[in-house]
């Protein structure tokens, strides 16, 4: 199944994490989803919430993990041993609190950075050949410690940041699929307006 594509939003599952900043990668693949016009189904099989798109010759699958966030690599190596995807057609989509909000970073491969998704992912797929797509977050007040500001809610200048940023995203998703890596970097994870420059 060569032209199999598989992009995963990885967050956490249920009304208590909806919108929260962890859950970055679900909203950007539910923005791909009602640009591509195709509708989200529960999978049990593969714990997952999935949406399936033929689109020039190629078949998308659209992946939430409903493992929570740090099992996301259970569904997704299940997936792509299922599908016969190779680690190069399968693209991550994450939070990144080493990211200011606004910004996006597209990458072939690479490290974990930490993230424990990416990590189970690695894990499961034995590989870290596959694409990521990194959604600033930023951090607050720059602690390290961060759990209460990832499962929190955008504020209403993040959230119009936010809007921006998905919609750049979505097209860099597209290029990935339509024309490879490559030309999609080549975008690169431009800037939304500054939130500082909004306060102020």
């Amino acid at each position: 199944m060569e032209n199999v594509f598989l992009i995963v939003g990885l967050g956490n599952p249920g009304a208590g994490y909806e919108n929260t900043r962890h859950n970055a990668g679900f909203m950007l693949v539910e923005r791909l989803a009602t640009d591509w016009k195709c509708g989200w189904a529960n999978d049990r099989k593969f714990r997952a919430r999935m949406a399936k798109i033929a689109r020039d010759g190629k078949r998308i699958l659209l992946c939430e993990p409903q493992t929570y966030m740090n099992l996301s690599g259970e569904t997704v190596g299940a997936l792509a041993a299922f599908y016969r995807v190779v680690p190069g057609r399968i693209l991550a989509v994450v939070d990144d609190a080493d990211l200011p909000v606004g910004t996006i970073r597209l990458r072939p491969g690479g490290s974990s950075g930490g993230h424990h998704g990416l990590e189970s992912v690695e894990h499961h797929l034995a590989s870290r050949e596959f694409a990521r797509l990194r959604i600033g977050i930023g951090r607050k007040d720059n602690l390290r410690e961060i759990t209460d500001h990832v499962l929190g809610r955008f504020d209403s200048a993040e959230t119009e940041a936010m809007e921006k940023v998905l919609k750049r995203a979505a097209n860099q998703v597209e290029t990935w699929v339509d024309a490879g890596i490559e030309k999609a970097m080549q975008l690169n994870g431009a800037l939304a307006p500054q939130l500082e420059a909004k306060k102020k």
